[in-house]
């Protein structure tokens, strides 16, 4: 599934806007109170069994579980979501039972789950000990493929300068390093800003990936319990810089007043979307649909997506399927 290559495979975008005024009158006050459930099933010519995508009930799973059943429903089939379903163990408990076919997930984060141990952490590269990707594909359970990651989206962890700032250090990791040691570097433990990943963990998470790749040693850490503490230990000078547990867009205020510092060489490992899907659940024009909206979605969208439901309490489906409209999907 991985590396997937289709010469067709960015045809459909030449019908952009075919559904763009039936997208209008669905978005009508009458209709927002319906689509709750069936917002999915939104295809013509529906046929074959229903297609249920699995949702965590994080505003992040339940947006990316909603592009993957329009997307699917687009292609003629019938899809639903199924949300508040819990967390990664009972996504793929759901998978292995059948009772989903697909649910959205990070090919990082999915690797460490499957395999501790794993040592990659480049998106791609030659052996499973670089590549995320090859080492994902090793450690998958039998009945189980992923789509193509979405490579527009980074949700790893990410160390921060004010943009007031910026100036005084360098633009990357790399540069940082020999400074590491003489600066104070503060670490959010707050839950994550995906409601599905772990918190932070200082050494594990932040300092020994940061010492082993780039050999920036962190003497003077401190821990923040909030994000919003940490943003103030910022803006105060109590540290110099700051540790997020993923892109600072995702926060409340869209991160406007931070500016990241280049992991070029992935100390944090790679964090790109995909979808991990039931093996021979879809057909091969639905498996491509889904490489689809990989190919279109990136980290800004995915945090405007986000901001407009967690802080705007937009609905979910109706978020994800003028998302899918405006990209041609």
């Amino acid at each position: 599934m991985f590396g997937r290559t289709d010469p067709f495979a960015r045809t459909d975008r030449n019908v952009r806007r075919t559904g763009s005024a039936w997208s209008r009158r669905a978005l009508s006050a009458v209709v927002l109170a319906t689509v709750a459930v069936l917002s999915a099933a939104c295809g013509s010519g529906q046929s074959g069994p229903v297609l249920a995508v699995g949702a965590g009930g994080t505003p992040q799973s339940d947006v990316l579980a909603e592009i993957y059943a329009q997307a699917l429903a687009r292609t003629g089939a019938t899809a639903v979501v199924k949300t508040g379903m819990g967390n990664r163990k009972d996504l793929l408990a759901a998978l292995d039972a059948d009772t989903v076919v697909a649910t959205g997930d990070v090919n990082g984060d999915l690797l460490t789950y499957l395999d501790p141990t794993a040592t990659a952490r480049k998106p791609d590269g030659d052996t499973p000990a670089v590549s995320v990707t090859r080492a994902l594909n090793a450690a998958l359970p039998e009945g189980l493929i992923v789509s193509d990651a979405a490579d527009g989206t980074d949700l790893r962890p990410t160390v921060v300068a004010l943009t007031t700032r910026t100036t005084e250090f360098p633009a990357t990791l790399k540069d940082l390093a020999p400074r590491c040691e003489d600066l104070t570097f503060g670490i959010s433990t707050a839950p994550a800003l995906d409601a599905m990943r772990a918190p932070l963990d200082l050494d594990r998470d932040v300092r020994s990936p940061l010492d082993s790749v780039y050999g920036c040693k962190i003497t003077h850490p401190v821990t923040y319990t909030t994000d919003a503490d940490l943003m103030k230990a910022l803006a105060t000078g109590e540290v110099q810089l700051g540790v997020l547990s993923g892109p600072p867009s995702f926060l409340p205020d869209g991160g406007v007043d931070l500016t990241p510092i280049a992991d070029s060489d992935y100390a944090f490992r790679a964090a790109n979307v995909l979808a991990v899907i039931r093996k021979g659940a879809l057909s091969d024009t639905q498996l491509r649909k889904l490489d689809y909206v990989a190919g279109e979605l990136t980290t800004p969208d995915l945090a405007d997506m986000i901001h407009q439901v967690r802080d705007s309490h937009a609905i979910p489906s109706s978020v994800a399927r003028t998302w899918l409209d405006d990209h041609g999907l």
